[in-house]
This record gives C-alpha cells, structure tokens and sequence, in this order.
C-alpha cells in the first residue's frame, strides 16, 4: 500500500495523539495504537500497541491492504 498525503498527515495525527487505527492486512482486520512510523531495511513500518492486550504489533506499509484512523480526531 501507498499512502497518500493526506493518510500520513492522518496516521502522524493519530500517533502524535495516541488515536486507534484500522488496519486491514491480508484479510484480517487490526485494531492497534500506532506508537511511530519507521524505515527499516527499505520498508516503512508503523510499530503499534494492541490497545487491549499490550502485544507490540509492526506492520508494514507494503503489506497493508487498508489503513484508518478511529474517529475523527474532535
């Protein structure tokens, strides 16, 4: 997956405020607190925390079939 501009402006929003995203990858939907966004080996990566759990979740952009932020950030 590509982001576009206004999706990164919306996944930097959602880590600078510690907004829930949606992310379908692979046809399995995640529900995780994104916590950055990193370039690793090539890849963007969000690293993320499932907000139930705790679990650390990496997931890469590249393997992302859909990503949205929960909310409209008001």
């Amino acid at each position: 997956m590509q982001l576009t501009h206004t999706q990164y402006d919306a996944l930097e929003r959602a880590i600078t405020d510690g907004r829930r995203l949606v992310v379908w990858r692979r046809g399995t939907e995640y529900v995780v607190i994104p916590l950055g966004l990193r370039l690793v080996d090539g890849h963007e990566e969000i690293t993320a925390r499932h907000p139930t759990t705790g679990e650390d979740i990496v997931l890469r952009l590249d393997e992302m079939d859909s990503m949205e932020p929960v909310g409209n950030g008001s």
